[in-house]
């Protein structure tokens, strides 16, 4: 079987300098999910149909293994599959939408395995709505066999009343495609609709079935920004459903907000308006308290995430806790037990097992070693203006609060670096290292000050 993914529309209704298929929901693109789904079902071969003028389209598949086609004019979807047509190599084909991306694999291997099995020249995905939309009806006969679809502005009176939809998705065999070829231009709108081609076959006496096997949310088609959060909401709930099922306590599944490639352990809970975001994973038995963004990171088990944090890019091992309002940049790893407090940063480092930097640091291009205390106010002094240079603290140094350490640096294993010091050249194994100027106190100062006044 071949897929043929029609994709060629302009998508002026999203009102958007960006095609619509490269719209996302989440972090990833519509047109991305049309592929993935086709791809599940191991074809043949896949093509895209597209508007040559779709530039940035065209970059953007360049990732896939997947043929392009040209519709140089948009003629309607009967002619983007006929553009198709000279291309295909299987027998039978599989034809997407390109901004219908949200079906399940379950229903489209269920719907081409009752295709297989009859068998047939045509086989319609059919669904029964419960909310107003744009989709065809399928028209039956008395004795319940398809004779054709007719689109919801072309419905007589008495046909608005049928309730079987049409969702765009079909299998048809090679011969009964090149029907396509015969269809009329469409009066009303000048294009030639692919959806004529089920009358045209039944006439020749070719077997044409429909199966009302989808929901009608697998079958949101996204032409505008409205039908984009539709999508993204629907989306975002059937995930949330499955991580509950899977073990996962989710106090507010309408404020969370999980990618499709995230996973997460059993027991873990998660609390209100929690983004977890691309490739992320999560252990068993984690904390993710509300307000935290995760995005593409690999958090072990038993981990607490505090209240408002972000991280990205970021390894936070078994144990450590995180937060509140902590910011995990890219290229950071959070070593086991850890304590990551609040208003702490920490950029493109490694902190080793059971090091604690509790409050207001800045920790940026740092080795830090086991066992270290960062006192609050530490800063990691990495950029002189040209260029970013690493800190290196060995296990067990304690820093004192307010200390700034310009790199590059080395504190050496056991020392000690007094509160309120900068410090400038490394210091040596288990000595103190102090920078401060010497204490003055003026007796009776404050006095004079206030007579003056």
């Amino acid at each position: 079987m071949d897929v043929v993914i029609l994709a060629a529309g302009l998508g002026t209704r999203m009102k958007s300098s960006i095609p619509k298929i490269l719209h996302k929901i989440f972090d990833i693109p519509i047109i991305d999910y049309v592929i993935e789904i086709a791809k599940s079902i191991n074809p043949e071969n896949i093509f895209v149909v597209l508007n040559p003028s779709l530039k940035m389209v065209i970059e953007h598949l360049s990732k896939y293994n997947v043929n392009v086609v040209f519709q140089k004019e948009p003629k309607g979807t009967a002619d983007a599959l006929i553009t198709a047509i000279p291309k295909l190599k299987s027998d039978n084909i599989l034809i997407l939408n390109g901004d219908t991306p949200l079906i399940k694999k379950e229903t489209l291997t269920k719907f081409i395995k009752l295709y297989n099995k009859n068998p047939l020249d045509m086989a319609i995905l059919s669904f029964y709505p419960e909310r107003e939309h744009s989709y065809g009806r399928i028209l039956r006969d008395k004795k319940g066999n398809v004779k054709r679809i007719v689109e919801l502005t072309d419905l007589s009176e008495k046909e608005k009343s049928l309730s079987e939809a049409n969702s765009g998705v079909y299998v048809i065999n090679r011969s009964t495609a090149e029907f396509a070829r015969e269809i009329k231009k469409n009066a009303r709108k000048g294009e030639y609709y692919l959806t004529d081609i089920v009358e045209i076959a039944i006439k020749k006496g070719k077997k044409v079935e429909a199966y009302p096997l989808a929901k009608e949310d697998e079958l949101i088609g996204i032409n505008t920004r409205s039908e984009l959060s539709f999508a993204t909401k629907y989306l975002r709930d059937r995930i949330v459903r499955d991580w509950m099922d899977k073990g996962v306590t989710i106090y507010d599944p309408q404020s969370t907000w999980i990618s499709p490639n995230v996973t997460i352990g059993e027991d873990t809970i998660i609390y209100p308006h929690v983004f977890l975001e691309g490739n992320t994973k999560i252990g068993r038995n984690c904390i993710i308290y509300q307000g935290v963004r995760l995005k593409n990171c690999n958090v072990e088990d038993n981990v607490e995430i505090k209240d408002c944090t972000v991280a990205e890019n970021a390894y936070i091992k078994l144990g450590a806790q995180i937060g509140p309002f902590a910011h995990l940049r890219p290229e950071t790893t959070i070593g086991r037990g850890c304590r990551i407090g609040n208003f702490v940063e920490v950029k493109k480092s490694t902190i080793g097992d059971g090091t604690k930097a509790a409050h207001l640091s800045y920790l940026g291009d740092a080795e830090i070693g086991k066992n270290v205390n960062i006192g609050a106010g530490t800063i990691t002094c990495n950029y002189d203006g040209k260029k970013k240079h690493k800190t290196i603290i060995e296990d067990n140094v304690f820093i004192g609060s307010d200390t700034q350490l310009v790199a590059p640096i080395k504190i050496n294993k056991d020392a000690y670096v007094g509160a309120g010091s900068t410090i400038t050249k490394e210091v040596p194994e288990g000595s103190l290292a102090i920078s401060r100027t010497p204490q003055k106190n003026i007796e009776g100062w404050a006095k004079k000050r206030r007579e003056k006044e």
